[in-house]
């Protein structure tokens, strides 16, 4: 095991720090900081802000200029090899005469994958890996979900009252939670490649599942909006066509009327084998597209099925401090047990206060590796 000092500690803690101002933007690319340090001093810095657009590493040689020869170079992810929209890494780190690389995590893409560290050992540059690994992989992990598994990363988002609600049993819901709470979502809403409900509850609700945020808008870009929508009953003058931004309908329906309502208010629509009912699937289909992070904000039904189909990495559940009553509608709707060492099991990343509300972050108990 590499043996790393206080210091390297410190520059690659401020890379990831470099790497987090990419959180609303880079999709599909990762989240990369690189810093450049020569006789202790920092002398360049840099980040990767958008696909297309330079990496983190030619930013921060940019910023160091001559200053970079003899440097060690901290940089959050391995450094690319390939020629993809922009020119391999690895060669412009060779160009500026570096003579030392530490990367927290390697690249999870075969492309990739090994042949950066490879060019720079072979033209006798000192490489080292493994330094906070799992902080540069937390805050990549759609994008190695995907790279891995063939599928994005699942968060699902829910708001609910002390006693479990989402909504009384009328259905009125807004506002189950506060305004901090709601502004919090943005934040999510605004990370993730798509934010995935169905089509019933964009109905109900008539949701829109924008990024109302005019700040984080200019930050990032506009996630895709993924409606489910099996019998593509979804009408054409709900508010979600008003608002700026991608729509993507899954369904089962050849109706070619109704298709054809939709695509001309926006709308793609795809006709999917599994009809927009195989989660598993579904998952599948928008990994294939390239998207990272998919945020589920559903009704319980949709909520339970991923939930029993084994597919959520991760809840985000906001707890307003109030009772709605036992006749209200629940978190998600799941197959009755009958014994209580099949629950479903969750554990807490996180707990804090936003507003007057708690956001408990969990991940289910079952997804970790001993």
């Amino acid at each position: 095991m590499t043996d790393f000092n206080a210091n390297d500690h410190l520059y690659m803690a401020r890379a990831l720090q470099l790497a987090e101002l990419g959180l609303y933007s880079t999709d599909p690319n990762p989240r990369v900081g690189c810093v450049i340090v020569n006789a202790g001093r920092i002398v360049g810095e840099g980040f990767h802000a958008r696909a297309g657009e330079g990496h983190a590493e030619v930013h921060a040689l940019a910023a160091a200029g001559g200053a970079a020869r003899g440097a060690t170079v901290y940089v959050t992810l391995e450094p690319c090899a390939h020629h993809g929209r922009t020119p391999p890494c690895a060669e412009a780190l060779l160009a500026a005469g570096v003579a030392r690389v530490v990367y927290a995590s390697g690249d999870p893409n075969p492309l990739v994958s090994g042949a950066g560290v490879a060019r720079l050992a072979a033209a006798g540059v000192s490489v080292q890996s493994g330094l906070l690994a799992g902080q540069a992989e937390a805050l990549n992990v759609g994008f190695f979900s995907r790279l891995r598994r063939g599928r994005p990363w699942l968060r699902v988002k829910l708001g609910a009252s002390l006693d479990g609600r989402t909504a009384l049993a009328n259905g009125s819901s807004q506002w189950l939670t506060s305004e901090a709470a709601r502004a919090d979502v943005q934040r999510l809403r605004a990370r993730s490649s798509a934010v995935l409900s169905g089509a019933s509850t964009v109905d109900r609700d008539d949701a829109r599942l924008t990024v109302r945020d005019v700040n984080l808008q200019l930050r990032g870009r506009l996630p895709l909006r993924v409606i489910l929508d099996p019998g593509l009953v979804l009408r054409p003058t709900a508010r979600l066509f008003s608002e700026t931004g991608p729509v993507l309908i899954l369904t089962g329906s050849g109706d070619a009327a109704a298709q054809a309502a939709l695509t001309k208010v926006g709308a793609e629509v795809v006709v999917a084998s599994g009809g927009g009912r195989d989660l598993a699937q579904v998952l599948g289909l928008l990994g294939e597209r390239g998207l990272n992070e998919v945020l589920v904000e559903a009704g319980p039904r949709l909520a339970g099925s991923f939930i029993s189909a084994g597919l959520v990495d991760e809840f985000v559940l906001y707890l307003a401090p109030h009772l709605l009553g036992h006749d209200g509608a629940p978190l998600a709707m799941l197959p009755m047990l009958d014994d209580l060492g099949d629950r479903w099991e969750f554990r807490y990343t996180d707990v804090r206060q936003i507003g007057p509300d708690l956001r408990l972050t969990l991940v289910p108990v079952a997804r970790e590796v001993a």
